[in-house]
């Protein structure tokens, strides 16, 4: 146990070391004692926290990370020489992107090549090469009959965009979906056009519904049914293109992390709850009667067991309750929690539970799992030209619902992508999935799922000689107790008001008697323009770290301009 978390220990007692230091805070954040804070989760968001609040002459900083690595969703792994993303992979945009100056400042894209630098809007693994449209009966769609369906596809997506970005009323047929608004005018353009047979309109609708696939991946819904349409055009991009990171995402994990010292993060160290407004919920509990605090500390099992002394007199309004009985005193809590583990879990996380309007939001936001399967073959099938595999089924054309049952979780599979350069990755592919059906590939075994994706692209290829991969690694962020889904997209009914929300500190401003900013908020859900993205991640967390070093500022100030009495 380090001296420097002075914390609580529910195992062996319940009583709380005394303060021992009274550090002072660097001269223009001077206290009365160094503030405790507890950072909840060692992802980017937290990791950024931190590292801004150390910089910043706060030492008592405490990270609680529930899995046994930092990064949360950024996961780098390394097979053979390749290394491989099983969660983030590219840097959105250039200028202005705090996750890229990071990357380039320190080198980290020195080797990543011109290919890698993917400009489209749904980024790939290179820009160079042709993406091949496999249909269910194993013929590739012509180039040109692609090109023509992409572009009216693109057109379609730019009016989604502007119902948010020019304040434009949703019509009620939408349904505020932007699955159903999509899928309602590209069929109707389609149809409308007198030049194309009745067998390439059925490919085009075809079409629209892997590229409605292809678009849930990316926004991690299970379907752009659920997508709002009213609020689509907030999610801001950066300018520029889409970087890979050859060494691996971790790096720039790494960076966040160089300053931090290794005693200050715990991991394999989740909470199980945390304790706010504690010295107001138990101050009349206290002044009725301290005996039976004492009595109830001899409970052998000390599940729930209470400090014995007055928290008003130790000065911390918050206990974090850690899943083995510890618990850990603090004036700030910083939870970095993804969206999918405070819509699980968020009853029993906060006691006294969180106020209904941020309930809310957690429960109207989405979040989603997106999976990738990596598949790697001994040598290619693929032609030198083909940057990525594309299915298209045939017989959904007029689908409205792309929802499968269990035994069919491979449907929605929308494709594979070709890494790049094999001279780095070998012969790669990867496949992306989305949805329930990501969560039903989870449970399956990999010997199936390398058969499934065997059996799918000899199908779609139209080769029944492709040879069963000789490897296969895959991303489980749905059952992922500490992650459970991928990152959050608006659903409908919700608005980035729900992301600020979110962020909003505890307790609220208004609350005048309880100590301020007790529980803060931060991760990629909780950023209003740049949810979902790694960039939002790192920006939200240095908000929270932001909001907290300005309070001590502002008290500083306030006690240096005190008049003498």
């Amino acid at each position: 146990m380090t001296p420097s978390k002075r914390i609580l220990d529910g195992m062996q007692s319940c009583e709380i070391s005394s303060d021992s230091t009274d550090d002072p805070l660097s001269s223009d954040l001077r206290t009365h004692r160094q503030p405790r804070i507890v950072v909840i989760g060692a992802g980017l968001a937290g990791l950024a926290a931190t590292k801004i609040l150390l910089k910043n002459g706060f030492t008592d900083v405490t990270v609680l990370e529930a899995s046994d690595h930092i990064g949360g969703r950024v996961h780098s792994v390394q097979l053979g020489k390749a290394t491989l993303e099983l969660g983030a992979t590219w840097i959105h945009g250039a200028n202005g992107n705090p996750v890229y100056h990071l990357a380039e400042d320190n080198g980290l894209l020195e080797h990543t090549t011109d290919g890698e630098r993917s400009v489209g809007r749904i980024s790939l693994y290179t820009k160079n090469g042709v993406a091949h449209y496999q249909t269910n009966v194993g013929k590739r769609i012509p180039k040109d009959l692609v090109e023509e369906f992409s572009d009216l596809y693109n057109e379609v997506y730019e009016l989604t965009q502007e119902f948010f970005q020019n304040g434009k009323p949703v019509c009620a047929e939408s349904q505020n979906s932007v699955g159903v608004f999509t899928r309602d005018v590209v069929r109707k353009k389609i149809m409308l056009d007198p030049d194309d047979s009745e067998s390439t309109k059925k490919l085009k609708l075809s079409m629209l519904q892997q590229y409605l696939k292809v678009e849930s991946c990316e926004s991690s819904s299970p379907s752009m049914d659920e997508v709002s349409l009213s609020e689509f055009g907030e999610w801001t991009e950066i300018p520029g293109a889409h970087y890979v990171i050859p060494e691996g995402f971790m790096k720039v994990v790494e960076l966040l992390a160089q300053d931090i010292p290794s005693r200050t993060v715990s991991l394999s160290k989740p909470v199980r709850c945390i304790h706010w407004n504690y010295s107001a919920q138990h101050q009349e509990v206290i002044a009725k009667s301290s005996d039976t605090h004492q009595d109830n500390n001899h409970n052998e099992n000390n599940h729930g067991c209470q400090p014995r002394q007055d928290p008003l007199i130790l000065g911390h309004p918050i206990y974090v309750e850690c899943e083995d009985e510890e618990w850990i005193a603090a004036d700030h809590v910083i939870v970095t929690a993804s969206l999918g583990v405070l819509k699980q879990n968020h009853e029993a996380m906060f006691s006294p539970s969180l106020p209904e309007d941020k309930v809310l939001a957690v429960e109207k936001l989405g979040i989603s799992t997106t999976n990738k399967i990596f598949l790697e073959f001994e040598e290619p099938f693929w032609s030198p030209e083909c940057n990525s595999i594309q299915f298209v089924w045939e017989d959904e054309a007029q689908l409205e619902q792309l929802a499968y049952p269990e035994e069919l979780w491979y449907k929605k599979i929308c494709s594979f992508d070709v890494l790049y350069p094999p001279e780095r990755y070998g012969y790669m592919l990867s496949g992306w999935i989305c949805g329930q059906e990501a969560l039903y590939m989870e449970r399956c075994d990999d010997e199936t799922v390398a058969e499934t994706c065997t059996e799918l692209l000899r199908r779609f290829t139209g080769n029944p000689n492709i040879p069963k991969p000789w490897r296969v690694l895959r991303s489980s962020w749905g059952s992922n107790p500490f992650i459970r889904g991928s990152y959050s997209f608006t659903r409908v009914g919700s608005s980035g008001g729900d992301c600020e929300r979110l962020a909003m500190p505890l307790p609220y401003a208004n609350s005048t008697k309880a100590p301020p900013l007790q529980v803060l908020f931060a991760g990629e859900a909780t950023h209003r323009k740049y949810y979902s993205t790694t960039h939002g991640a790192l920006l939200s967390g240095q908000r929270e770290a932001t909001r907290l070093i300005e309070m001590y500022q502002d008290l500083h100030r306030a006690e240096t301009t005190k008049p003498n009495m």
